[in-house]
């Protein structure tokens, strides 16, 4: 019998063989030969990466350059600047495999970015190589194409020029308060006041564009576009233009009274000629306020037959409510009503052949029998011997014509009181950095005011009449964003009113300045609109008037209001006027 021994297979035993340059025992499954350390220091796979390389930074918008040719906003040591210096080598990075990327900590003052790159690479037959190593970037400031041109004068490359065919600004003022609530200013450059409206200038055409559709979404409006050329490159058949894009917003306000034609009211529904405007989006909405029949007109639609106001709201009158009967018709929040109502004050009119001047009493059908009670004080247009130069309104019937058309309800009372607002609003102050030498005490509302003189007092009447509607127009204050505003001592005396008809006084005009106007009415406006309070007509009704409390006066409650007013970088104003500082 023969004897074998065993003797184990060395299929499965690793073999090893020396480093052919230092001769470490290496596995004979490495193809090269060589080991770890010899084979780094004879291949080197960052080789063709450039270690060194140039961060564009624009100092005015503070954003990076990323190629090719656009520009971004980065924070440091953020995944959108990782990309952008990434992007400084991505053709040599295309030859190896990207590991990992990660941000090595620099001096903030030092102007450098480092970056640990690691990467893989098969250098030789299944032999794969990783290898780490720093990339730095040095960061150059400068300016970007388009704070270039912001630096420079007047090269702006369009504009958008918003104009309304009107006598006050309130149109603009709450325009303002849309585009601060929507953002749509943010890349604006400069806006500049003009006598019927306010010019936005871009940087960029297609900001214009952008600019236009949302004034198309918010009001009436038509755009017109048009270009200038402005230099011409025959050889590579290039050209510069400036664009200009016209916005003209309809001629129609809220609570202006509209006589239609016969034909364009049959058209529209059959609503009858007299309406009063009840709301204005983008459309605007018509309300008979006899019958509660409501029609609605787009902007194409007015434009191919235009029509203006008859009266504005700087002819409406404070009536007197004696008689309030509702009818049981309503519509949404309208409840239809016979109203009997008296003139608060007399115009000094003459009586008429019945003996009824404007202190008699008027009968009328209403739209607003849901929130008038005997004894509140109502705005209307008072027509019975209105004359107006009007074709539309010389063609209707004279029996078929209202005395009187109520419009919205007032406080009176609670104005005399002149209490501080707990809220305030917004603003677009870039102006106020372009005003000259000259007008360097202006102080205006925002964009609007700062052109001085006669033009800052109306802006002033019109903010106010703003605020006050704001203040009893819930559907008004939802769309646009209230902020809190800081109590402080009211250091005027009560009793100072801005109405209707009549400008704000001034110290020592006998109105504020301790000295009372002698004569039978004081300081009054026109007949057509609404007085002036001064302290003398306050000190005269104290005790009664002043005393009186409106119940459902329409306060503005704390959680409509929104905080952190003082972070945003906007000019800031109080309710009174006075810009905060």
């Amino acid at each position: 019998m023969v004897t074998m021994d065993y003797e184990p297979s060395s299929a499965g035993q690793e073999s090893y063989i020396l480093c052919a340059d230092c001769g470490t025992v290496i596995s004979s499954a490495n193809g090269s030969g060589l080991c770890v350390g010899c084979l780094r220091n004879s291949v080197d796979i960052t080789e063709g990466i450039p270690k060194e390389a140039v961060l564009s930074f624009c100092r005015g918008c503070e954003r990076f350059a990323s190629p090719p040719n656009a520009w971004v906003t980065a924070q440091p040591e953020s995944r959108e600047l990782l990309a952008i210096c990434l992007k400084k080598i991505a053709r040599p990075l295309m030859k190896v495999r990207l590991i990992d990327a990660s941000f090595v900590w620099t001096e903030p003052h030092s102007r450098r970015v480092k970056i640990k790159i690691t990467i893989q690479k098969e250098v030789l037959a299944n032999t794969v190589l990783q290898q780490t190593f720093v990339l730095t970037l040095v960061v150059h400031t400068g300016q970007c194409p388009q704070c270039t041109r912001l630096a420079a004068k007047n090269t702006w490359k369009a504009t958008v020029q918003v104009r309304q065919k009107v006598t006050h600004k309130r149109t603009f003022l709450w325009l303002e308060q849309l585009i601060l609530k929507h953002n749509a200013h943010k890349d604006t450059i400069n806006i500049s006041e003009k006598r019927d409206g306010l010019d936005f200038f871009y940087t960029e055409r297609n900001l214009a564009i952008k600019m236009t559709e949302f004034l198309a979404g918010v009001v009436p409006v038509r755009v017109k576009g048009s270009e200038q050329l402005i230099s011409s490159d025959t050889h590579s058949n290039t050209s510069n233009y400036k664009f200009t894009y016209s916005v003209e917003i309809v001629p129609v306000c809220k609570d202006d009274l509209v006589c239609l034609p016969k034909s364009q009211a049959k058209a529209w529904g059959n609503i009858s000629p007299l309406t009063i405007c009840s709301r204005v989006g983008n459309t605007l909405h018509l309300l008979d306020p006899m019958t509660l029949q409501q029609t609605d007109v787009s902007a194409p639609v007015y434009w191919r037959q235009p029509f203006e106001s008859l009266a504005t709201v700087s002819d409406l009158v404070e009536f007197i409510v004696l008689d309030i009967e509702p009818i049981g018709t309503t519509r949404g929040k309208y409840v239809l009503a016979d109203a009997q109502v008296t003139r608060a004050s007399s115009s000094g009119a003459q009586a008429d052949d019945e003996g009824m001047g404007d202190d008699g009493i008027y009968h009328t059908r209403t739209h607003l029998g849901g929130i008038l009670q005997p004894g509140d004080t109502v705005l209307g247009y008072h027509l019975t011997n209105a004359n107006f130069n009007n074709e539309a309104f010389e063609s209707l019937d004279a029996n078929r014509i209202p005395n009187v058309v109520l419009v919205k309800k007032t406080y009176p009372n609670r104005r005399k009181k002149n209490r501080t607002r707990n809220w305030k609003l917004r603003s677009i102050a870039k102006e106020a950095e372009d005003v000259n030498e000259s007008a360097s005490n202006v102080v205006g509302r925002g964009a609007l005011g700062r052109r001085g003189g006669l033009d800052q007092k109306n802006v002033e009447r019109d903010y106010e009449l703003f605020l006050r509607d704001l203040e009893e127009d819930r559907d008004m204050r939802a769309a646009i964003n209230l902020y809190r505003a800081d109590q402080k001592p009211e250091e005027e005396e009560d009793g100072e009113d801005v109405q209707m008809g009549g400008a704000r006084s001034k110290p020592g005009s006998g109105m504020r300045g301790g000295k009372r106007r002698t004569g039978a009415g004081g300081a009054r406006a026109d007949a057509g609109g609404m007085e002036v309070e001064d302290d003398g007509m306050a000190e005269d009704a104290e005790g009664t008037e002043a005393d009186d409390e409106d119940e459902d006066f329409p306060e503005i409650e704390m959680d409509e209001l929104l905080e952190h007013f003082e972070e945003m970088d906007m000019g800031d104003e109080l309710e009174g006027g006075s810009e905060v500082q």
